[in-house]
């Protein structure tokens, strides 16, 4: 099988690419530093299956970051049959010498020019033909966002792997980087053209306001709580929809279908099963538009401002802009967002932003807070609670950085470069969604199917009457009551560290209900203040056993993951102590 990698510095476009050739759904996302895992698809080229791989982005050859160390080590060790090297158009000033680098160790190299059409708006013109010969390589214009020229890309490449045979090279005898920096610059003036002073164009226009001093913050506020908004106006009917179905299914399919069965197997299926896994599927349309909104975010450029905005309060806290990335990385999951961690070149400050990405409110946590909200809040109160969580996060993850500082002093400056706004592709954020929902799903098919089985185990044997549950709820009951939490739910809490996804799931089976059912049910037992307790502690306490593993092999630290473990824990009680008794002393 041919082999071919996409090489590149962070924020060419790479992944992008690399889903538009494949047809995959790698995550792509308008900052730095994103792709920090191998990601790999198999297509037919020509008359050739051809495996290809996204690196993470890379700046030099000879570089010493972690994330350049994977980049460095898949190239010296994997013969490859070319090497596709993506480049900013409107940054080949800065991006040549990459090129000029594989170009002396002889690579099969072949160059796209991405973003060209941002580069043709902006007056730069490129001589091709020339800028070709003098690599001694193809190199085309493409625009990956749009697919201009990926046709004609794949069709250079097709006939590059033709016509050479697997090649190894050695990066021990790449040049350094400073050494080429005169080459780069006789290159740039002989084939490229840019206007002197550019156009200030919409981003400036933008930057104006979104990094405005005073109003850039309040901005950002105000747009998360947009999204916010807008995933409850949206996706709440989708979701009742959802739910009607799967009752449907439920009184109308399986329960006509199990009446003839013993109660054991009829229970295990309908009561176990298929309640803890419906109440869960239930939110895949809110996974599926919270994500594509969010892939709106991210593509346009939003984020790298808000690591820039908050580059001074993070500095204050032993962190910088990038670990901001990271903890909104960790919005959608706390796991790559600590692999992410990998582009802060600082050891202690890697691991100071480790400890805080675990308090990030992951999406798995939010479909907890998504139900309970919507179960126990009105339809104006919800977003306002779920945006308090997300701050929430924030500030709990800010305050650990602030506690545990002075362990983890940092020195290493910060440097975050700003893309353009972009206007995201509707293929992007389609499959931004899609991926998510589908992980999902193949979540649900797994390790919740396991959890909810387990729980409904738990809450039949011996009996329902005296079960292992109930023995299990009696043992926390001292722990849980001062925080305001029902002794019945630490089934679900306890399976929550194995994911959190299983929660609701957990919560269905205990109650017997499903849905509404299970919504009335936990407006029963749960008042406002309990219920905003129970959510403070499911956001704070231990992560699940993903991240964890995450952590581990990321610090490479035993004690480090230790620590994280039972920090999580006693801050999540204590947290949630001071709320409910402060909520309580003041009548509420």
């Amino acid at each position: 099988m041919k082999r071919v990698a996409l090489v590149g510095m962070p924020n060419t476009g790479k992944s992008t690419l690399f889903n538009r050739i494949t047809g995959g759904t790698a995550r792509t996302a308008n900052w730095p530093g994103l792709t920090v895992e191998l990601a790999s698809s198999r297509i037919l080229l020509g008359g050739a299956m051809v495996q290809m791989i996204d690196l993470p982005g890379i700046y030099d050859l000879t570089g010493g970051a972690e994330d350049e160390r994977i980049t460095q080590t898949f190239l010296n060790q994997t013969p490859l049959d070319a090497i596709l090297l993506v480049l900013n158009a409107t940054q080949l000033d800065r991006q040549l010498v990459l090129a000029l680098q594989l170009k002396a160790l002889g690579a099969p190299l072949i160059i796209a020019l991405n973003m060209s059409d941002e580069a043709k708006q902006a007056g730069v013109q490129i001589n091709l033909a020339g800028l070709a010969e003098a690599l001694g390589c193809p190199v085309l214009k493409i625009s990956a966002k749009h697919g201009n020229g990926v046709a004609e890309l794949k069709d250079a490449l097709n006939r590059l792997i033709s016509s050479h045979t697997p090649q190894q090279i050695q990066l021990s005898h790449a040049p350094e980087s400073h050494t080429l920096h005169r080459a780069e610059a006789q290159l740039y003036t002989r084939f490229i053209q840019r206007p002197a002073i550019l156009p200030a164009g919409p981003t400036a226009l933008l930057d104006r306001w979104v990094l405005h001093p005073l109003l850039g913050l309040p901005l950002f506020v105000l747009m998360m709580f947009f999204l916010f908004q807008l995933t409850y106006a949206i996706g709440v009917p989708l979701q009742d929809l959802m739910k009607g179905g799967l009752e449907w299914f439920k009184t109308d399919i399986l329960q006509t279908a199990t009446a003839s069965w013993p109660p054991f197997w009829s229970g295990f299926l309908v009561d176990g099963v298929f309640d803890g896994l419906s109440t869960v599927l239930t939110f895949i349309p809110i996974i599926f538009l919270f994500f594509c909104l969010m892939a709106i975010i991210e593509d346009s450029g939003y984020f790298s401002r808000a690591a820039f905005m908050m580059d001074g309060l993070m500095a204050r806290l032993g962190m910088d802009g990038r670990g901001f990335v990271m903890l909104m990385m960790g919005f959608g999951c706390n796991v790559p967002a600590l692999m992410g961690t990998r582009v802060i070149r600082d050891k202690k400050a890697r691991l100071l932003t480790m400890l805080a990405i675990p308090f990030s409110l992951c999406s798995a946590r939010l479909q907890i807070f998504l139900f309970l909200s919507g179960a126990l809040f009105s339809p104006l109160q919800a977003p306002w609670v779920l945006l308090s969580l997300y701050f929430a996060s924030i500030f709990i993850s800010m305050g650990t950085a602030l506690l545990l500082r002075g362990r983890f002093k940092s020195t290493e400056p910060f440097t975050l470069e700003l893309p353009p706004y972009r206007f995201p592709v509707l293929r992007q954020i389609f499959l931004r969604g899609w991926g998510e929902a589908a992980g999902f799903v193949r979540l649900a098919s797994t390790m919740i199917v396991i959890g909810v089985v387990l729980v409904w185990l738990l809450s039949n044997y011996p009996n329902p009457q005296h079960s292992y549950s109930a023995m299990i709820a009696g043992f926390f009951q001292p722990v849980l009551s001062p925080i305001g939490i029902q002794a019945e739910l630490s089934i679900a809490l306890m399976f929550g560290f194995v994911a959190k996804e299983v929660v609701l799931g957990a919560l269905a089976v205990i109650a017997g209900q499903d849905g509404p059912a299970l919504a009335h049910h936990l407006a029963q037992v749960l008042d406002p203040v309990s219920a905003y307790s129970f959510m403070l502690f499911s956001l704070t306490y231990v992560p699940c056993v993903s991240t964890i593993a995450a952590m581990r092999k990321e610090s490479n630290s035993v004690a480090l993951t230790t620590f994280s473990v039972v920090y999580s824990l006693v801050l999540a009680w204590v947290l949630s102590f001071i709320f409910y008794q402060g909520a309580r002393a003041l009548g509420f």
